[in-house]
């Protein structure tokens, strides 16, 4: 086997032989760097004697043996020693039970703020060092360094009770942490699809890692769990999206909107997927936001051109949407699709009230959204007005460069220069930060009418409205 071949390999075991050395021996600390020596053992001795047959056990007895070894060395520690023998000679070397799910869990436990889940995630789960992670999230070495590390410490008087923190999660606990994962998985999507800050638009890095790591979860989970529904549809949306990211950026590096990208360019395979895994979890039950906006991504992604979007069925999707989940951001979303299907002046009239909103005070997806408004509405001057302060309030620079240009072109009707995407990723951003909170069971009639056999995204429009002018959220769309 080749040296790439072996790093998947490793990569792709590493979470689960983490989770089971930290259940056994308790220490993150000393357990996450016995686990990197017997990383870098099999590094050097698999590409020459071959994958054993059981990876997993491998490096959970390498590890455990560097632990003994460590513990042994340490004179302060010598009150362990009478637990070498336990430990030198584990029970179970190949864990019969993946322990990826509960080193996720614990990695995002509700005693961690989000900044400190996602750099623990990607260090224990995603296996990257804190340069990658510091690099990905445009952070200081230190301040990841430290984020890692007070998490580590935050969660220590929890391993001091490993029977407690990864004991099987009953299917409440699970229900309950579940969802912090997601934020925390798409978090770190969100920031790799659009990054928050700074000159480059994509972090491919942090996308495929959040998609691994999404599929790995659904992988890890129980049969027949009620939260695999929307972690299929968060990795639906990831693969929806991320379909997409070829077109959207020129070779001069400028942000190409949804409207104005070659489609011939898109993932065709990763579509394939992505629809197919949200078809199947509207088919099966009640979806999440996660699911509908999935649904929303698989319209767009079906459609031949920007012209043949179906805008009534996506603003039904959307009412839906804010039926889940009312937030701003998936309210101002909704107006994108509201001012196709009802016209500019009618979304315009919305977005005077949502605009008072705090939650987007000095935001710059609000005036985003204005400027496409009233550039529809053939209100030029307004339009630039309100593109130039997007511009000032945004902190990227792809997206700053985008606004100006639209702000100093022409008018053109034809031109698709919807902001919704922009406003997406601030929908996704907003349920990463723990706003969002499952309510399957208040949805009511129309969302139950997903769950009709056969039911595939083009079919949601017709189930899922609420009225004329209902509310609704909003999806990637770029």
């Amino acid at each position: 086997m080749t040296g790439p071949d072996v790093v998947g390999v490793l990569r792709e075991v590493a979470p689960a032989v983490l989770g089971a050395l930290v259940r056994r021996h308790r220490d993150f600390d000393a357990c996450e760097d016995a686990l990197q020596e017997a990383l870098l053992a099999a590094s050097r001795s698999w590409p020459a004697d071959g994958v054993p047959a059981n990876p997993t056990g491998w490096l959970v007895t390498t590890a455990s043996r560097r632990l003994v070894e460590a513990w042994r060395r340490d004179s302060a520690r010598r009150r362990r020693e009478s637990d070498d023998a336990r430990r030198e000679s584990p029970t179970d070397p190949a864990p019969g039970t993946d322990d990826t799910l509960a080193l996720l869990l614990l990695c995002c436990h509700p005693a961690l703020r989000p900044p400190s889940q996602v750099a623990l995630t990607l260090r224990a789960v995603g296996g990257l060092t804190t340069a990658e992670i510091a690099h990905g999230l445009l952070l200081p070495e230190p301040t990841v360094a430290q984020r890692i590390s007070r998490a580590k410490a935050r969660l220590a008087d929890g391993l001091a009770r490993p029977h407690e923190v990864f004991a099987p999660p009953t299917d409440a606990q699970r229900r309950e942490r579940v969802p912090a994962v997601l934020a925390v998985l798409s978090l770190v999507f969100t920031e790799g699809h659009t990054a928050s800050t700074g000159e480059r638009l994509h972090r491919p890095d942090l996308t495929a890692e959040a998609i691994r790591l999404t599929r790995a979860l659904l992988a890890a989970l129980p049969a027949g769990a009620d939260e695999s529904g929307e972690v299929a549809g968060l990795l639906a949306l990831m693969l929806l999206t991320e379909a997409r990211r070829p077109a959207r950026v020129a070779a001069d590096g400028a942000l190409v909107p949804l409207g104005e990208q070659d489609r011939t360019r898109w993932d065709a395979a990763m579509i394939a997927e992505g629809t197919a895994l949200v078809t199947a979890v509207l088919r099966d039950g009640v979806p999440g936001p996660y699911t509908v906006q999935a649904a929303i991504a698989a319209l767009h992604d079906e459609a031949g051109d920007a012209a043949d979007t179906d805008w009534r069925q996506i603003l039904a999707l959307y009412d839906t949407l804010v039926a889940l989940w009312p937030d701003a951001m998936a309210r101002l979303g909704r107006l994108v699709a509201l001012g196709e299907v009802h016209g500019p002046d009618a979304a315009l009239a919305e977005l005077a009230t949502l605009a008072t909103d705090p939650a987007l005070r000095d935001h710059h997806r609000v005036p985003a959204v204005r400027a496409h408004l009233e550039q529809a509405a053939g209100r030029r001057e307004a339009a630039v007005e309100a593109y130039r302060e997007a511009a000032r309030l945004t902190r990227s620079g792809p997206e700053r460069a985008y606004l100006l240009d639209r702000a100093s072109a022409p008018a053109s009707p034809a031109r698709h220069d919807h902001p919704q995407r922009e406003v997406d990723d601030e929908l996704r951003a907003g349920q990463q930060a723990g706003q969002h909170e499952e309510h399957a069971d208040d949805v009511g009639g129309d969302a139950e009418a997903f769950g009709q056999p056969g039911a595939h995204p083009r079919d949601h429009g017709a189930v899922a409205g609420t009225g004329e002018h209902g509310h609704g959220g909003c999806l990637p769309r770029s």
